[in-house]
C-alpha cells in the first residue's frame, strides 16, 4: 500500500527545497526525493563553488593592483588544493543546515530517485510507492554532452570543481555565461585561456555591453578563437588538440572545458505514465502558474527551460506553495524584469530589455543613456580600462525598461535598480535621486 502525502517533490535542488520548506510551513505533509546531494547543482557544482572561485579570482586581481598602490611584494602563488578543501568544507556546512531544516520542518527526505507510475503516484528506486494529490517536478538540468569524437577527453562544468590543480593551458568551448565566467576566473588565477566561440558570446545580453566585456577579456590576456566550429578533440602526446572545422587544428591544451549548454533531467521520470508533456528537448511544458497539462502536477526551475537561475526557481516554488497550501490563489511568479549577473571580470549585470529588444518592441520611442568612465580604483593604479553603464528608456515618460552595468561592483549595485525597474521607475526618478559620491553606482543617477 502506498504511503500518502499532501505533496511529493522530485528533486532537492534550490527549487525543490524551497517548495518543500514553504509547503511544510503551511502545514502540508511533504515527501522530498533525490538520490543526489542536497542543494542540487547550485550548491554542489554550480553557483556556490563557482562564486567561491570568483572571489579567489577577485583577490588575485586585487593583488595585481597592490603594487601600483605602493604595497611591497608581488602576487603570491595560489594553492589550488588548499582552497578546494575550504570550498568543500563550506559546501558541507550548507548541506548540513539543509538536512537540519528538513528534519525540523518534518519533511520526509528520501535519498533515492522517483518515477511516475500514475498521475498521483511515484515509485522509488527501492520499490516503495508514494501517493499525493500534488506533485512537483524540480529535477533540474545537467551539462550537455554531445556525441563529438573525443568529447570524453574534456571536462564539463561539474568536473571543474574536482580538479586537483590548475591547468596551465585551458581551452573553453562555448559562449554562454558558464564559458565566460570560467574563462575569466581561470585566467585570473594563472591559466592561459583560449575561448572558442561559435558566433557571439552572451547572446541574451546587450550587444554593446558584451562587446565592451570582450575588450576587457582580451586585455586580460584571454585569447578568442572566433567563428569556432569544434568537431572533436584528440590526444597529442600529453596534450589535447581540438579539431576546428573552420580552420583545422587548435591547441595544444592541457585541459578542455566543454560549456555547450544544459539539458533537463526528465528522461528517467517516466513522464508518459502520468501523461505529462515535454518539448523536443525534454523540458517539462508549463503555463505561467507552473502547471503542467496534468492537473495536480507542476514543474519549476531548470527542468522547465525558463530562466535557468537559482532565485527564479526559489521564487517560483514559494509562490506555488503559497497558492497550493497557503490560500493565496493568485500567487505566481512574474518572469518579466528578472535581474541577472555574469560573474565575469569585470562583472556584467542586467535587468529588463536590451537596446535591441526595446527598439524591436517600441521603435522610435526608445532613448538610450550611457556612461563610460575609468573607476577610481583602477585609475589610481594606472589602469585605463573603462566600465559601461547603460539605461534603456521608453515612451514620453522615459520609463526605465533596461539597466545594463559592466564594471566593478555591478553584481551588488544592480539589485536595488532591479527594484526600481520592477516598480516602473522613470528616468526622472533616477534624476531626482541624490548620488552617493564617490562611487561607480552614482553614474546611474547622473546620466544626461
Amino acid at each position: 500500500m502506498a504511503d500518502t502525502y499532501d505533496l511529493i517533490v522530485l528533486g532537492a535542488g534550490s527549487g525543490g527545497l524551497a517548495m518543500a520548506f514553504r509547503s511544510a510551513r503551511h502545514g502540508a505533509r511533504v515527501a522530498l526525493l533525490d538520490p543526489g546531494a542536497l542543494g542540487g547543482t547550485c550548491v554542489n557544482v554550480g553557483c556556490v563553488p563557482k562564486k567561491s572561485l570568483w572571489f579567489a579570482a577577485q583577490l588575485a586581481h586585487a593583488m595585481q593592483l597592490a603594487g601600483p598602490y605602493g604595497f611591497e611584494g608581488g602576487p603570491g602563488r595560489f594553492d589550488w588544493e588548499h582552497f578546494r578543501q575550504r570550498r568543500l568544507a563550506y559546501i558541507d556546512g550548507i548541506k548540513l543546515r539543509y538536512e537540519e531544516r528538513l528534519a525540523a520542518a518534518g519533511v520526509h527526505w528520501l535519498r533515492e530517485a522517483g518515477r511516475f507510475v500514475a498521475p498521483d503516484t511515484i515509485a522509488t528506486d527501492s520499490g516503495a510507492e508514494l501517493r499525493a494529490p500534488q506533485i512537483v517536478i524540480a529535477t533540474g538540468a545537467r551539462a550537455q554532452r554531445p556525441p563529438l569524437p573525443g568529447f570524453e577527453l574534456g571536462l564539463v562544468s561539474d568536473d571543474m570543481f574536482g580538479l586537483r590543480e590548475l591547468p596551465r593551458r585551458m581551452a573553453v568551448v562555448g559562449g554562454g555565461y558558464i564559458a565566460v565566467e570560467f574563462a575569466g576566473l581561470l585566467r585570473a588565477l594563472g591559466s592561459e585561456v583560449t575561448l572558442h566561440v561559435r558566433d557571439r558570446m552572451l547572446r541574451s545580453f546587450d550587444d554593446e555591453v558584451v562587446a565592451s566585456l570582450e575588450e576587457h577579456m582580451r586585455t586580460q590576456g584571454i585569447t578568442f578563437a572566433d567563428g569556432a566550429r569544434i568537431a572533436g578533440a584528440r590526444r597529442d602526446g600529453d596534450a589535447i588538440v581540438l579539431d576546428d572545422a573552420s580552420c583545422g587544428e587548435r591547441g595544444p591544451y592541457d585541459a578542455v572545458l566543454w560549456a555547450l549548454g544544459r539539458v533537463p533531467n526528465t528522461e528517467r521520470l517516466d513522464l508518459d505514465a502520468a501523461g505529462v508533456r515535454c518539448d523536443g528537448l525534454g523540458h517539462v511544458l508549463t503555463d505561467p502558474w507552473q502547471n503542467t497539462n496534468v492537473p495536480g502536477i507542476a514543474a519549476l526551475g531548470d527542468v522547465t527551460g525558463r530562466l535557468a537561475l537559482t532565485p527564479v526557481a526559489v521564487a517560483a516554488a514559494r509562490r506555488l506553495a503559497d497558492r497550493w497550501f497557503g490560500g493565496m490563489n493568485e500567487a505566481k511568479l512574474d518572469y518579466d524584469d528578472v535581474p541577472s549577473v555574469v560573474f565575469s571580470e569585470p562583472p556584467l549585470g542586467a535587468v529588463g530589455l536590451t537596446e535591441a529588444q526595446a527598439r524591436a518592441k517600441f521603435g522610435d520611442s526608445v532613448r538610450v543613456y550611457r556612461s563610460r568612465f575609468t573607476p577610481m580604483q583602477w585609475s589610481l593604479a594606472g589602469l585605463h580600462g573603462q566600465t559601461l553603464m547603460k539605461l534603456v528608456c521608453v515612451g514620453a515618460d522615459e520609463r526605465v525598461a533596461g539597466v545594463h552595468v559592466l564594471g566593478p561592483g555591478a553584481d551588488e549595485m544592480l539589485q536595488g535598480f532591479a527594484v526600481a525597474v520592477k516598480m516602473g521607475a522613470c528616468k526622472r526618478d533616477l534624476d531626482a535621486t541624490v548620488a552617493i559620491h564617490p562611487s561607480s553606482g552614482e553614474e546611474l543617477v547622473l546620466m544626461s
